[in-house]
């Protein structure tokens, strides 16, 4: 049996063809200002502006820190305007303007599209997250993760999630203008209810309960939990299912209603 050697031949596997694929779409996100500004800036100077309310909540009482609610709150901002967002408008642009089907006309699969589109995006929210820790471990006093496999597990999951749920927003989105309207129920409840800006811990037990269950709230959960080590297994595996249960669900709604056809 002979083995692939040349470039040409090797770009025709599987991992060939999700490189060529992402290579593209890097140099595209190079060109797109607007992508770039909500992809990177935004997630890093939104943490800064809630410090101000942070200092006038009962965290202490709750066994949190500043460095531990301004940390998952960076993150999320991530991974909803940096993923999510961001890939809300790829997908709805590359699909307006023919590319997507016109990537399905050769030998890519519809995975492979999906994920080499997605890919740069992702790749960038996890170096911006990443920075986001070295910033608040250095500016922060943030200590050393008590359970690093939890804070890892849960960005991994939350980069997933996102990247699905922007392929599912896409899908009834029918300009990149109109992404700005599309994409904000699951920003702002995100926002106000996943534990990004006020953690769950500071609300009611029954409010907690019901939030708790938003796609967004295991990832913040895990996180949070994964440095503060106050997380029960109990918990963390609850939190672990409810990520993957809403991972699993985006994934099926992608297969199933992904348009890959301009709206018209």
């Amino acid at each position: 049996m002979s083995t692939l050697t040349t470039p040409e031949e090797r770009l025709t596997t599987p991992a060939g063809r999700l490189r060529a694929l992402a290579r593209a779409e890097f140099t595209l996100l190079g060109r797109s200002r607007a992508t770039l500004v909500t992809a990177l800036l935004i997630p890093l100077v939104l943490p800064f502006s809630l410090r101000t309310a942070v200092d006038q909540m009962d965290i202490e009482d709750a066994g949190l820190s500043v460095g531990l609610v301004l940390l998952p709150a960076g993150l999320g901002f991530s991974l909803l305007f940096g993923v999510y967002g961001a890939l809300v408008g790829i997908f709805t642009s590359r699909r307006e303007e023919l590319v997507l089907k016109r990537l399905r006309t050769g030998e890519l699969r519809d995975v492979e599209v999906l994920c080499g589109t997605a890919l740069p995006i992702v790749a960038t929210g996890l170096v911006q997250s990443l920075v986001l820790v070295a910033g608040a471990t250095a500016l922060l006093d943030l200590p050393a993760p008590s359970a690093p496999h939890l804070a890892v597990l849960g960005l991994l999951l939350g980069l997933v999630m996102c990247a699905a749920l922007g392929a599912v927003t896409a899908t009834v989105t029918r300009t990149v203008e109109s992404a700005q309207v599309t994409t904000l129920p699951f920003v702002l409840v995100s926002m106000v209810a996943s534990g990004v800006t006020v953690p769950l811990e500071l609300l009611p037990d029954r409010l907690a309960s019901v939030c708790e269950l938003l796609p967004l709230s295991p990832v913040i959960t895990l996180v949070r939990g994964g440095w503060s080590g106050n997380l029960s297994a109990y918990e963390a595996l609850g939190a672990l299912a409810t990520a993957l249960a809403w991972t699993v669900l985006a994934v099926f709604a992608v297969g199933r209603w992904f348009r890959w056809e301009p709206r018209r």
